[in-house]
């Protein structure tokens, strides 16, 4: 038997395997094809690209900008320069913006060296028998071990360890909010000298020009568009019958911008159910030491990669 079972290779599944790991024997599960969770990145053909999920890394306190750096130093990360602007007119400091060397999941893949992981694999319960947990799995099969550790969205924690949560923990007032994302490419389309964008819009939130991260060579222009707040509540739900959602959110890029419609080769939308929240909980992470129970992830204190990484070291410390 293994000695422990992590939920979700995000930015805090990973984090909390690879703190772990260096006590315990870690075996990491996800529904999906690969690791990363929202700072997974969408490959679709050669040099077709995209971060759609997280945007960039600004590290804010001390012990997160030491470890930035040093995967900074170790080249994993690199910094993500050019031009940024902002037509929303906020007042913020400036700040270092990093992003993955090869794409933004290069974090996630680092902390899951020498991990075991699975993938293409939905749990489809958990149950905690006396001294041990068993994991069942979408295909049939069941998995044993001494501890749990969930960073799943709030919602889907409340669905599968109900039972198991106490009730400080089941009464928070969470919302998480979703994203639209459209990933995009235009031929032949004269690129703009601008690595991202912030518009003030009521449609369109947030544009960045993937060739500005000089990845790779391309004569493609790739921009990744996510949608404001507003419109992606009002069209979640909608958004995978309904072409007109993407063709709205292309639209107001093409309008604001001046590229061409008719330049485009491809484009794709993926919708963000558990995005992120904005509002802090009064806990960094949780742990129930009669299940060995634990949970972590960034909506505990805010939307942002630190705030994943910040919540798995912090339950780090309340494990050991």
């Amino acid at each position: 038997m293994m000695d422990v079972c992590i939920l979700g290779s995000g930015v805090a599944g990973s984090t909390i395997a690879n703190l772990l790991s260096k006590k315990y024997s870690v075996h990491i599960f996800d529904k999906a094809r690969g690791p990363g969770g929202r700072s997974s990145n969408k490959r679709f053909k050669t040099n077709l690209s995209f971060d759609h999920g997280v945007q960039y890394i600004s590290p804010k306190s001390k012990i997160f900008k030491e470890f930035t750096q040093k995967l900074f130093k170790k080249k994993i990360l690199k910094t993500w320069d050019g031009n940024h602007l902002d037509f929303t007119f906020e007042k913020k400091p400036l700040s270092v913006k990093y992003i993955g060397k090869k794409a933004n999941n290069d974090l996630v893949k680092y902390n899951l060296k020498g991990i075991k992981q699975s993938f293409d694999s939905p749990v489809t319960k958990i149950q905690y028998k006396k001294n041990y947990w068993e994991i069942s799995l979408k295909d049939n099969s069941n998995h044993q071990f001494r501890y749990l550790i969930l960073t799943c969205p709030f919602p889907q924690l409340k669905n599968i360890a109900k039972k198991y949560l106490d009730k400080n923990i089941l009464n928070l007032k969470v919302q998480i909010q979703p994203n639209i994302t459209v990933m995009v490419a235009f031929k032949n389309q004269k690129d703009l000298p601008i690595s991202s964008i912030k518009f003030k819009d009521d449609i369109l939130a947030w544009a960045a020009n993937e060739n500005s991260k000089k990845r790779f060579k391309s004569k493609t222009n790739l921009w990744t568009l996510q949608a404001s707040l507003k419109w992606s509540k009002k069209t979640i739900n909608k958004y995978k019958k309904n072409s007109s959602i993407m063709k709205d959110l292309i639209s107001r890029f093409t309008n604001l911008t001046g590229f061409e419609k008719n330049k485009i080769i491809f484009k794709k939308i993926h919708g963000w159910k558990y995005s992120y929240n904005y509002k802090k909980t009064p806990y960094l992470s949780y742990w129930n030491k009669r299940y060995k129970l634990g949970v972590c992830g960034d909506w505990f204190n805010g939307p942002k990669v630190e705030d994943a990484w910040l919540s798995a070291n912090d339950l780090a410390k309340k494990i050991r």
